[in-house]
């Protein structure tokens, strides 16, 4: 099976963190001697601080601040035992004030992710499932992992989507005796609510429906004794729900609180719950300020900053509800997020409101779906009325100013978050009077000799190779391949042109380039539903050919004018077609993109490897042989040479009926023996339209074993190949029987033979395309890393598809 580099999820998220850096908008440090909650200095400015999560103030509390002191005085900074031995002596109390706000025995744990990775594992059995909400927080999914490895399923559903869950719930519902959906109570990014009322229902429906709830951002601001939103909701707990709190954030202390209403089970997490065993407790410190808090929450007083907190909410919202600002989930929580689609926006408005004197995060991916782009802003009690206001006045003021110096657009924003449905999305920041564009949807009405000059000289997507291209896909009647062409160039008013390339539009696996046990469960599963977990994509290029897709001319001073003046047309086509996801593919890596496209919403993305020979300057195969690698010669002298008298190689050009249905058998072998890059298999009609082209060309390798009469004439391997315009030589698709695959060595013969056609043909250059890089650096390949630039509707079809290779997202 063929091996390809598959991406890595902390890269991707170290991209995207690196530029927000960079522009001064994340892993900030706050230089105050002393913190008030209303204001924080960074880089020497004071700023109102609109980004705390300690909604009620009480981290400033003077009771918290006192008993924590006092707790230190008394029994030291830490008490460094496991609580499997003994609890400090502050941990009494805790439990039982606890025990008052909820009215069940709960269980603390030092903070929430720990918590997490104590209880799920403990709670979830070997015979249950887990379905996890895409936007559930990402200690939850954390903890997640450590099921898959016992074996358990655990599946993923688009944020806060009924239909899909109880899709799923259907699904689990035969082989699971319980099956647990994982959500936020409050998510943290929108300040959207879970439907928790939907739930219920739902689990009445589905008895073996349990809830786990993580409401650390629900807590104290809401709910009686200010047990949180979920609770607000429910009243009481259900035996089928399990909650985590917090003890940190509003409740202003430290650690983390677990609800669960069965009795044993709470005891079992208690008594052995991974980090609850090995870790360290609580400091007293926290311990102490934690129990002021509880008594807090446990007075009158709680619903006096609760009604506090909430005047400031219902103010905010009063302000906001007479201005345009695409606020994206409206209620009263104390959490609002700013849509901007795009980081580049973002950060630019983050930048404008520091400099105005209010702090704000910005949301950026994997907090929010890379297209979902915005400003959290937090209320906390410690806000005031004219510092509310004077916020809502500079972003009134700042945010027309940072779109339109971005090239974006209030319908921009709302049609990235669903709110309208608008096709020009874009407000242009490019002067199109010094740029021309030629759209097209035919390669025949580009001018055949201009594309060839600029893309013509590499894979199959020469002009005529994008001839057969049309042939072989546009007209398709099957779903899976049938694609719809789409051509761009855009010149200078000199007709000098910057930028030429081409997609299409078509369907794709979303485990495209996931690891082959994702692509191999989900194959089982499109036995019943050819289709099942696929996407829209409109894409650089086509699943078929491989290499540059995308000629730039990078030394022409508007070059950044023209790469943005294809961003706008792409969207608007991205919108029209109500695509999934958006792909700029097989771009060797290049500081100056990386910029651009990350400003504009695109994460970057690992593609597999190309593999390109270009020195054929050899007559014979022993020169051949002198121009590899020590290594490689070695390899080839070995595994390669000894072979080829076991074959009669032979070149065609046309194919007989039954010829061609043997080939596209040895095809459908090596296809559906290689998920690592898993696309549809090709129909019979593409092959058809290879024999009829005379572009194409097909090395035959038949055995010639006299020994065996079995054997003797049988076609073993054929190799696929497009003939680039006498330049670039392209073997395209590979077929083998597998019956003889190792005892003749027929990949890499085929490989050999094809490098010996093209050096006969002529050619300067042979494009191996992708996978197996490693057999075909041994025959003197050269690999080029290649990096792909995406955007989605939302993270989870692109995280399926591999590109971000976060396995948690399908069991």
């Amino acid at each position: 099976m063929a091996k390809i580099k598959h991406n890595n999820f902390i890269d991707t998220v170290d991209e995207v963190f690196s530029g927000a850096k960079k522009e001064g908008v994340m892993h900030l440090y706050a230089e105050d001697k002393s913190l008030n909650g209303r204001t924080i200095q960074i880089k020497g400015k004071e700023m109102f601080h609109f980004g705390t999560t300690g909604y009620l103030g009480l981290e400033q509390d003077s009771r918290l601040k006192e008993a924590a002191i006092d707790a230190i005085k008394k029994f030291g900074t830490q008490f460094p035992l496991s609580k499997s031995y003994i609890s400090n002596p502050l941990y009494a109390e805790l439990e039982a004030k606890m025990e008052a706000m909820y009215g069940i025995p709960t269980i603390i744990t030092k903070n929430s992710t720990l918590g997490h990775m104590a209880v799920i594992p403990t709670a979830v059995r070997d015979e249950d499932g887990v379905i996890l909400d895409h936007q559930v927080h990402w200690s939850v999914q954390t903890a997640c992992q450590l099921l898959k490895l016992r074996g358990i399923p655990v599946e993923m559903i688009k944020h806060s989507n009924m239909v899909l869950l109880e899709d799923k719930i259907k699904q689990l519902m035969s082989k699971c005796k319980k099956i647990w959906y994982m959500a936020d109570g409050v998510y943290s990014m929108f300040g959207d609510y879970a439907p928790i009322a939907a739930l219920m229902e739902l689990s009445k429906k589905y008895p073996q429906l349990h809830l786990y709830f993580d409401d650390v951002h629900g807590m104290s601001w809401k709910g009686k004794n200010g047990t949180g939103y979920v609770l607000s909701v429910l009243k009481e707990i259900p035996d089928n729900v399990m909650i985590m709190g917090t003890l940190s954030k509003t409740f202003g202390a430290s650690g983390a609180v677990l609800l669960c209403p069965n009795a044993k089970l709470r005891e079992k997490i208690k008594v052995f719950g991974g980090p609850l065993t090995f870790s360290a407790q609580l400091e007293p410190a926290s311990v102490a300020a934690a129990i002021a808090a509880a008594d807090i929450h446990l007075s009158v007083e709680i619903t006096i900053l609760q009604s506090e907190l909430a005047e400031k909410i219902a103010y905010f919202n009063e302000l906001i509800s007479k201005t345009a600002l695409p606020i994206i989930v409206k209620n009263d929580s104390p959490v609002f997020f700013l849509g901007t689609a795009i980081p580049i926006t973002s950060y630019k408005l983050v930048q404008n409101l520091f400099e105005e004197g209010f702090f704000v995060n910005p949301a950026i991916y994997p907090a929010v779906p890379v297209q979902n782009t915005g400003i959290r802003i937090t209320l906390s009690r410690h806000n005031q009325k004219e510092e509310i206001k004077a916020l809502v006045e500079a972003i009134e003021k700042y945010l027309p100013i940072v779109l339109k110096e971005t090239g974006n657009s209030l319908s921009k924003i709302q049609s990235a978050f669903g709110l309208v449905e608008t096709h020009t999305t874009i407000d242009t920041i490019v002067d199109k009077s010094s740029l021309q564009l030629k759209y097209e949807t035919s390669i025949s009405k580009m001018d055949k000799p201009t594309w060839n000059e600029l893309l013509g000289q590499q894979s199959t997507f020469d002009w005529d190779g994008l001839h057969f291209l049309e042939v072989a896909f546009a007209n398709s009647d099957e779903p899976a391949n049938k694609w719809d062409f789409h051509y761009y160039i855009i010149k200078d008013k000199n007709e000098i042109p910057l930028i030429a390339t081409f997609f299409t539009y078509g369907l794709w696996k979303d485990d495209m380039m996931a690891t082959e046990s994702i692509s191999k469960h989900l194959e089982e599963e499109r036995i019943k539903n050819p289709l099942y977990l696929t996407s829209k994509v409109l894409g650089m290029g086509s699943l078929f050919t491989e290499g540059n897709h995308c000629y730039l001319n990078t030394s022409h001073p508007l070059i950044e004018e023209a790469i943005l003046m294809l961003l706008q047309e792409l969207e608007t086509l991205y919108n029209h077609l109500n695509a999934d996801m958006l792909v700029l593919r097989d771009f060797e890596e290049n500081e100056q993109l990386n910029r651009i496209f990350h400003n504009q919403g695109y994460l970057k993305a690992n593609m597999p490897d190309s593999c390109v020979v270009e020195n054929l300057e050899w007559d014979t195969p022993q020169a051949f042989t002198n121009k590899l690698s020590p290594r490689s010669k070695r390899h080839f002298i070995e595994e390669v040479l000894p072979f080829e008298k076991a074959f009669d190689v032979v070149i065609k050009n046309e194919l007989t009926i039954i010829e061609t249905e043997q080939i596209y058998q040895l095809y459908k072998n090596v296809k559906n023996n290689n998920l690592a890059f898993n696309t549809f298999t090709y129909p019979p009609n593409v092959f058809i339209a290879m024999v009829t082209d005379p572009n194409w060309e097909f090395i035959m390798l038949y055995l010639k074993d006299e020994d065996n009469e079995q054997q003797q004439g049988q076609l073993v391997g054929t190799l696929f190949c497009y003939k680039n315009s006498n330049y670039t030589y392209s073997p395209s698709l590979i077929g083998m029987d597998y019956n003889y695959v190792r005892e003749f060595q027929i990949y890499r013969q085929l490989l050999y033979q094809g490098i010996k056609r093209a050096k006969e043909l002529n050619f300067k250059k042979i494009d191996f395309g992708f996978s197996a890089t490693f057999e075909k650096k041994k025959l003197g390949a050269t690999v080029i890393p290649k990096v792909a630039y995406i955007q989605a509707r939302d993270n989870f079809s692109m995280e399926l598809m591999g590109t971000l290779q976060n396995d948690d997202k399908i069991h």
